[in-house]
């Protein structure tokens, strides 16, 4: 069986290169670990009452983690997707032995290069890939360190987060068939490659440029350069349209619900953009290699695709969206919440409707 990386090493580089949290008290860390699980269940609360979506199948407590054991939950995710798909790529033959130890090695220094950069800047995430249905993880010392930048009251900034990352908890298990959709378009993309495209260098070549980028804020690479067919583009703009969607929901929830049970959560939002906005030279060419440039603005175009659907046909108009794949926004009708409308609901749809 090929090994395209050595995960252990990914996990070891991860955890060596990850930056250290803040300074609390081991009294601190507990409240804040306590506080993050009990505002996990209220925002829960609250996202089911605003949207109307409700779990359909079980998923497990919230992870309060840390930076490293978020980087370890996310290797121990991607390990279980792509070890599968690189031995099918690679028909199962091992390449020579010394060709395998290098290259996995280095992927796997590469690989955790990148997830140390990402471990102390993520705040949350609904991790898809370690198993069904998912599992929300929330990194408590980034969440500190935000909230104290900010200076933001810790127990609102805290709820504000939570909203946001129990309304992607609630995407993936109130519509059941949303983590084998996207899982299947992962799987698609590896299909449309081309034989004899050798995918997997493409990819480990996208691999390196991530984390020369961490190293080296003036590179130009870009990890789009594994994307050359035109069937993978296909899958890619589909991959877009989706992850659109999600944001912009996501967004839209945090954002209806806020002000309801949040006091400060007009100078939590305003605090925040400022600082997605900002960024030094390498934090800017880290966004814009990783996606993440691309994410706020998906972020903003989401949104306004949420609100103008809901504008439209309420929120039980909207959520018809998660009905089937088929009902999905094609990428093209982000901008034009009309056109999704009049293809779901028909012409007679658009008639503005209570939420």
């Amino acid at each position: 069986m090929a090994q395209f990386v050595d995960w252990d090493l990914a996990a070891a580089t991860a955890g060596a290169l990850g930056k250290s949290g803040p300074r609390v008290s081991y009294a601190e860390a507990t409240d804040v670990v306590s506080e993050l699980r009990r505002l996990t269940e209220e925002a829960a609360g609250h996202v089911a009452d605003y949207t109307g979506l409700r779990a359909q199948v079980t998923h497990p407590p919230v992870r309060v983690v840390d930076r490293r054991d978020w980087a370890a939950a996310n290797i121990a995710g991607l390990r279980e997707v792509i070890s599968p798909l690189v031995n099918r790529l690679s028909g199962d033959k091992r390449p020579g032995p010394l060709t395998e130890a290098i290259g996995s090695r280095l992927t796997g220094v590469q690989a955790g290069t990148v997830l140390a950069y990402l471990s102390g800047r993520v705040l949350g995430q609904y991790e898809v890939f370690a198993g069904d249905p998912g599992q929300l993880l929330l990194v408590a010392p980034n969440i500190v360190e935000v909230e104290r930048k900010l200076a933001a009251d810790s127990r609102d900034f805290r709820l504000w987060v939570c909203l946001h990352e129990v309304t992607h908890r609630t995407q993936f298990t109130a519509v059941p068939w949303m983590r084998a959709y996207f899982l299947s378009e992962v799987q698609a993309f590896v299909d449309a490659a081309q034989a004899g495209e050798h995918l997997l260098e493409r990819l480990r070549r996208g691999i390196a440029t991530l984390s020369d980028a961490v190293k080296d804020p003036d590179s130009r690479a870009s990890v789009l350069d594994i994307v050359q067919t035109p069937a993978q583009r296909a899958v890619l703009d589909r991959l877009t349209a989706l992850m659109t969607l999600l944001e912009g929901h996501a967004e839209f929830v945090m954002d209806g619900v806020g002000p309801q049970v949040i006091p400060s959560v007009e100078s939590i939002r305003a605090a925040f953009n400022r600082r997605r906005e900002s960024g030094n030279p390498l934090e800017k060419a880290i966004r814009r290699l990783l996606g993440i440039e691309v994410k706020m603005r998906q972020y903003a175009e989401g949104r306004k695709f949420v609100h103008g659907v809901v504008d439209r046909v309420g929120m039980a108009g909207f959520n018809k969206i998660f009905d089937s794949p088929l009902t999905l926004p094609r990428l093209d009708e982000l901008g034009d919440p009309d056109a999704w409308v009049a293809r779901v609901h028909g012409p007679t749809g658009a008639t503005p409707a209570a939420s």
